[in-house]
């Protein structure tokens, strides 16, 4: 049985457009031997482990002038009979082709099935520097009982965000294998030994393949949107980001990303759009299509003439009927979102909400919003706490406490009853409640003398 990674580092978050998308400066191949009792059975023309042999030193014979390709090699159930541990025999260093090809040979198969512990143990086999690329590749014959589970392993170390993807090759008759197996990577039967070499450079050869990929965004009607979005492509395993651009229908973009990921892909228009679990051909241009309609939201206030400022209030946009958070606007600023009904919530003094707002496709929705009043309030001399409440027929909203330090305090107020309540800070004096209501009128100054 025979385990082999090609491995390197993920790069993290990516690059912002396509001319920025950089490419692995090399592969790391992590060679991972398992050298159990079964790879000496007979398999056509010799046993598995002297075909195995064979077929890794032809492939380090190919890759040996390729400076871009380094290889390591790790081996468990070689050491001695009774015991199956895992050692990395040959590590990742330059010029190490011989070391590998030495070791290969002298390989001798004595101990039981201990792969899910090589598995585990490869991680710290690569160098955590440079900018490389992670392929992990089983090959098994699928004979031997293994403590431990791949699958368990396998994803472990995707989440991992070191690897990239897991390929399993089983080589032998396919009833030899666990169903299991399938679990823990892409899985290629390879029944006879002709096809051994072959599966292993078809592997070795979509490691460096690329994927282009053409992005638009459209309509509902078909048609190209003229907007510029930020895209980001997040490997869909371990959430990590891997690619990002923004998108314009001016660029005409295409991207070339890994088609061995498999990507989930969120377009940040308001709300965001996603696609998940995406994964793209490499040997054609993929088109990547999101279907947006966006109309426009705008707030203002109405048209007074005031002698003091007016707040650019925040504005928080939900969908209807949400609580996330789509957007947080300001007053006179004009915004895209997706058209659909939203609830709004203007942080004025007090707050106001406006439920199932309707946002419709390419149109603009302008509301106009109250102009705040000033209040002037004036205190007595004696050191007081108080608050402010808005008031209807029935019941008391509250809006702000007062400053117990100021004689005198300035507050904008959206139009309306309100009901100022103070009373003394010195409690060793009988309390005296103070209680003043008062009207806010749009865009007036009001003064209140609390007496």
């Amino acid at each position: 049985m025979l385990f082999v990674c090609y491995a390197t580092s993920v790069n993290g978050m990516a690059q912002k457009s396509s001319e920025e998308n950089s490419t692995p400066d090399k592969t790391r191949v992590l060679l991972i031997l398992d050298c159990s009792n079964s790879m000496w059975d007979k398999w056509q023309s010799d046993s598995k482990i002297k075909v195995t042999q064979t077929v890794l030193l032809r492939f380090l014979d190919s890759i040996s002038n390729k400076s871009e390709i380094d290889v390591a090699l790790r081996v468990f159930g070689h050491l001695n009979k009774k015991s199956y541990g895992t050692r990395l025999e040959v590590p990742f260093e330059k010029d190490n082709i011989y070391k590998l090809r030495s070791k290969i040979k002298t390989l001798v198969p004595q101990g039981g099935c201990e792969a899910a512990t090589a598995l585990s143990s490869s991680l710290n086999d690569f160098p955590p520097t440079g900018n490389s690329r992670n392929i992990i590749v089983i090959i098994t014959d699928g004979m031997d009982d293994c403590e431990g589970s791949i699958c368990d392993v396998a994803r472990q170390i995707k989440n991992s965000g070191v690897v990239v993807k897991t390929f399993v090759l089983g080589i032998g008759e396919k009833e030899n294998f666990q169903s299991n197996l399938n679990c823990a990577g892409k899985f290629i039967h390879i029944p006879q030994e002709e096809q051994y070499t072959q599966s292993l450079y078809d592997v070795f050869r979509l490691s460096e393949e690329k994927a282009e990929v053409k992005i638009e965004v459209k309509d509902l009607s078909g048609m190209n949107y003229e907007t510029s979005l930020p895209i980001i492509f997040y490997d869909a395993q371990t959430g990590i980001a891997k690619y990002q651009t923004i998108y314009s229908s001016e660029k005409n973009e295409t991207l070339t990303l890994d088609p061995l990921i498999s990507y989930n892909i969120e377009v940040y228009s308001k709300p965001s759009v996603a696609k998940t679990n995406i994964v793209f051909d490499h040997d054609k241009t993929n088109n990547l299509t999101f279907k947006i309609e966006q109309g426009f939201l705008t707030i203002t206030h109405e048209a007074k003439r005031t002698k003091y400022q007016i707040p650019e209030y925040p504005i928080v946009v939900r969908k209807h009927g949400e609580k996330e958070i789509v957007n947080i606007q300001t007053i006179g600023e004009k915004v895209a979102y997706q058209a659909g009904r939203y609830d709004i919530e203007i942080l004025s003094t007090p707050y106001m909400v406006l439920n199932g707002i309707d946002i419709q496709h390419t149109s603009n929705t302008d509301l106009v919003i109250p102009t705040p009043g000033l209040i002037n309030i004036t205190k007595p001399n004696t050191i007081t706490r108080g608050s402010v409440f808005a008031v209807d027929d029935v019941e008391w909203k509250y809006v702000c406490d007062l400053d117990p330090g100021k004689a005198s305090e300035r507050l904008l107020l959206m139009p309306g009853d309100y009901v100022a309540v103070l009373s003394p800070v010195d409690t060793k004096t009988e309390p005296t409640t103070i209680t003043q209501k008062f009207r806010v009128d749009a865009g007036t100054t009001t003064n209140i003398m609390m007496r």
